[in-house]
Protein backbone atom coordinates (compact mmCIF):
# COMPACT_ATOMS: atom_id res chain seq x y z
CA UNK A 1 0.00 0.00 0.00
CA UNK A 2 1.20 3.39 -0.79
CA UNK A 3 1.59 6.25 1.44
CA UNK A 4 -0.58 8.32 -0.12
CA UNK A 5 -3.16 5.95 0.15
CA UNK A 6 -2.27 5.69 3.84
CA UNK A 7 -2.61 9.14 4.32
CA UNK A 8 -6.17 9.74 2.36
CA UNK A 9 -7.55 6.81 4.65
CA UNK A 10 -6.35 8.46 7.66
CA UNK A 11 -7.71 11.82 6.54
CA UNK A 12 -11.28 10.13 5.27
CA UNK A 13 -11.12 7.88 9.11
CA UNK A 14 -10.24 11.11 11.07
CA UNK A 15 -13.50 13.33 9.01
CA UNK A 16 -16.06 10.06 9.83
CA UNK A 17 -14.67 10.12 13.31
CA UNK A 18 -14.96 14.07 13.28
CA UNK A 19 -18.72 13.78 12.25
CA UNK A 20 -19.62 10.82 14.55
CA UNK A 21 -18.52 13.40 17.52
CA UNK A 22 -20.64 16.05 16.04
CA UNK A 23 -23.81 13.74 15.96
CA UNK A 24 -23.19 12.22 19.48
CA UNK A 25 -22.66 15.19 20.82
CA UNK A 26 -25.94 16.82 19.48
CA UNK A 27 -27.38 14.04 20.46
CA UNK A 28 -25.78 14.13 24.28
CA UNK A 29 -27.21 17.92 24.43
CA UNK A 30 -30.58 17.56 23.10
CA UNK A 31 -31.46 14.50 25.43
CA UNK A 32 -29.86 17.31 28.24
CA UNK A 33 -32.43 19.38 27.83
CA UNK A 34 -34.90 17.27 27.63
CA UNK A 35 -34.41 15.95 30.92
CA UNK A 36 -33.90 19.08 32.26
CA UNK A 37 -37.62 19.98 31.36
CA UNK A 38 -38.62 16.93 32.72
CA UNK A 39 -37.27 18.14 35.98
CA UNK A 40 -39.60 21.38 35.49
CA UNK A 41 -42.72 18.90 34.31
CA UNK A 42 -41.76 17.23 37.74
CA UNK A 43 -42.43 20.70 39.88
CA UNK A 44 -45.15 22.27 37.82
CA UNK A 45 -46.99 19.21 38.03
CA UNK A 46 -46.78 19.38 42.05
CA UNK A 47 -47.89 22.96 41.97
CA UNK A 48 -50.66 21.94 40.02
CA UNK A 49 -51.70 19.58 42.43
CA UNK A 50 -51.28 21.50 45.22
CA UNK A 51 -53.29 24.51 43.31
CA UNK A 52 -56.89 22.69 43.71
CA UNK A 53 -55.62 21.91 47.35
CA UNK A 54 -55.26 25.53 47.91
CA UNK A 55 -58.26 26.91 46.25
CA UNK A 56 -60.65 23.87 48.12
CA UNK A 57 -59.07 25.28 51.64
CA UNK A 58 -59.95 28.88 50.99
CA UNK A 59 -63.60 27.88 49.59
CA UNK A 60 -64.91 27.90 52.91
CA UNK A 61 -63.57 31.38 53.71
CA UNK A 62 -63.84 32.96 50.34
CA UNK A 63 -67.46 32.68 49.72
CA UNK A 64 -67.04 36.22 48.23
CA UNK A 65 -64.43 35.69 46.03
CA UNK A 66 -65.95 33.15 43.85
CA UNK A 67 -64.52 35.11 40.44
CA UNK A 68 -61.31 35.04 42.22
CA UNK A 69 -61.18 30.88 42.63
CA UNK A 70 -62.52 30.15 39.65
CA UNK A 71 -59.94 32.39 37.67
CA UNK A 72 -57.16 30.35 39.87
CA UNK A 73 -59.11 27.48 38.65
CA UNK A 74 -59.26 28.14 35.03
CA UNK A 75 -55.46 29.63 34.93
CA UNK A 76 -54.26 26.08 36.23
CA UNK A 77 -56.48 23.90 33.79
CA UNK A 78 -54.60 25.71 30.80
CA UNK A 79 -50.95 25.64 32.24
CA UNK A 80 -51.48 21.78 32.74
CA UNK A 81 -52.80 21.56 29.34
CA UNK A 82 -49.45 23.81 28.42
CA UNK A 83 -47.59 21.10 30.53
CA UNK A 84 -48.85 18.39 28.43
CA UNK A 85 -48.51 19.79 25.10
CA UNK A 86 -44.07 20.69 25.88
CA UNK A 87 -44.00 17.71 27.84
CA UNK A 88 -44.98 15.67 24.67
CA UNK A 89 -42.32 17.18 22.98
CA UNK A 90 -40.15 19.82 24.45
CA UNK A 91 -38.21 20.90 21.32
CA UNK A 92 -41.78 22.84 20.01
CA UNK A 93 -41.01 26.49 19.83
CA UNK A 94 -44.78 26.94 20.38
CA UNK A 95 -45.04 24.86 22.94
CA UNK A 96 -42.75 26.19 25.31
CA UNK A 97 -43.84 29.44 24.67
CA UNK A 98 -47.53 28.27 25.36
CA UNK A 99 -46.30 27.06 28.29
CA UNK A 100 -44.62 30.18 29.75
CA UNK A 101 -48.02 31.90 28.70
CA UNK A 102 -49.79 29.90 30.43
CA UNK A 103 -47.89 29.89 34.05
CA UNK A 104 -47.60 33.58 33.61
CA UNK A 105 -50.92 33.62 33.79
CA UNK A 106 -51.61 31.06 36.33
CA UNK A 107 -48.96 32.99 38.77
CA UNK A 108 -50.77 36.10 38.07
CA UNK A 109 -54.22 34.66 38.84
CA UNK A 110 -52.29 33.07 42.14
CA UNK A 111 -51.06 36.66 42.97
CA UNK A 112 -54.12 38.42 42.63
CA UNK A 113 -55.30 35.61 45.24
CA UNK A 114 -53.06 35.83 47.47
CA UNK A 115 -54.39 39.57 48.01
CA UNK A 116 -57.33 38.61 48.72
CA UNK A 117 -56.55 35.90 51.32
CA UNK A 118 -54.78 39.29 52.90
CA UNK A 119 -58.38 40.26 53.44
CA UNK A 120 -58.82 37.34 55.24
CA UNK A 121 -56.79 36.99 58.67
CA UNK A 122 -58.62 33.73 60.06
CA UNK A 123 -57.70 31.90 56.35
CA UNK A 124 -54.38 33.29 56.63
CA UNK A 125 -54.49 32.23 60.12
CA UNK A 126 -55.47 28.42 59.52
CA UNK A 127 -52.95 25.41 60.08
CA UNK A 128 -53.78 24.01 56.44
CA UNK A 129 -53.66 26.86 54.48
CA UNK A 130 -50.33 28.02 56.00
CA UNK A 131 -48.75 24.21 55.16
CA UNK A 132 -50.37 24.72 51.71
CA UNK A 133 -48.60 28.21 51.21
CA UNK A 134 -45.76 27.09 52.83
CA UNK A 135 -45.46 24.39 50.22
CA UNK A 136 -46.21 26.01 47.63
CA UNK A 137 -43.53 28.30 47.75
CA UNK A 138 -41.27 25.55 48.15
CA UNK A 139 -42.31 24.31 45.24
CA UNK A 140 -42.17 27.43 43.06
CA UNK A 141 -38.42 27.82 44.12
CA UNK A 142 -38.38 24.12 42.66
CA UNK A 143 -39.74 25.54 39.51
CA UNK A 144 -37.81 28.52 38.92
CA UNK A 145 -33.87 26.12 39.89
CA UNK A 146 -35.53 23.94 37.14
CA UNK A 147 -36.29 26.81 34.78
CA UNK A 148 -32.90 27.53 34.69
CA UNK A 149 -31.29 24.42 34.40
CA UNK A 150 -33.68 23.74 31.71
CA UNK A 151 -32.36 27.22 29.97
CA UNK A 152 -29.10 27.00 30.90
CA UNK A 153 -29.25 23.39 28.92
CA UNK A 154 -31.20 24.54 25.29
CA UNK A 155 -28.05 27.26 25.58
CA UNK A 156 -25.69 24.45 25.51
CA UNK A 157 -27.14 23.00 22.53
CA UNK A 158 -28.31 26.55 21.00
CA UNK A 159 -24.62 27.46 20.75
CA UNK A 160 -22.82 23.94 20.20
CA UNK A 161 -25.91 23.85 16.83
CA UNK A 162 -24.95 26.93 15.62
CA UNK A 163 -21.30 26.94 15.95
CA UNK A 164 -18.74 26.42 12.91
CA UNK A 165 -18.60 23.14 11.90
CA UNK A 166 -21.53 21.50 13.36
CA UNK A 167 -24.00 24.07 12.05
CA UNK A 168 -23.25 22.56 8.55
CA UNK A 169 -24.20 18.59 9.65
CA UNK A 170 -27.37 19.68 11.75
CA UNK A 171 -30.18 20.10 9.71
CA UNK A 172 -28.90 16.41 7.95
CA UNK A 173 -28.72 14.69 11.59
CA UNK A 174 -32.57 16.10 12.23
CA UNK A 175 -31.27 19.14 14.26
CA UNK A 176 -32.79 21.91 11.95
CA UNK A 177 -34.42 24.66 14.29
CA UNK A 178 -32.98 25.96 18.11
CA UNK A 179 -34.60 24.76 21.61
CA UNK A 180 -36.47 27.37 22.86
CA UNK A 181 -36.38 29.48 26.68
CA UNK A 182 -38.88 28.66 28.80
CA UNK A 183 -39.78 32.32 29.97
CA UNK A 184 -42.90 33.51 32.20
CA UNK A 185 -44.58 36.42 31.61
CA UNK A 186 -43.26 37.93 33.98
CA UNK A 187 -39.95 37.78 32.67
CA UNK A 188 -39.73 41.56 32.34
CA UNK A 189 -40.89 42.28 35.78
CA UNK A 190 -37.77 39.94 36.93
CA UNK A 191 -35.25 41.34 34.61
CA UNK A 192 -36.25 45.28 35.90
CA UNK A 193 -34.48 46.07 38.94
CA UNK A 194 -36.30 47.39 42.02
CA UNK A 195 -37.32 51.30 42.29
CA UNK A 196 -36.08 52.70 45.67
CA UNK A 197 -37.69 55.96 46.91
CA UNK A 198 -37.24 57.37 50.20
CA UNK A 199 -39.79 60.18 49.66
Amino acid sequence: MELSTIITLAVVAAIVLYVIAIYNRLVALRNRFQNAFAQIEVQLKRRHDLIPNLVETAKGYLKHERETLQSVTEARNTAVAGLKAAAENPASAKAIKDLGGAEGALTQAMGRLNVVMEAYPDLKASQNMQQLSEELASTENRVAFARQSFNDSVMAYNTYRQSFPPVVLAGVFGHSQDASLLEFEDSAQIQAAPQVSFQ
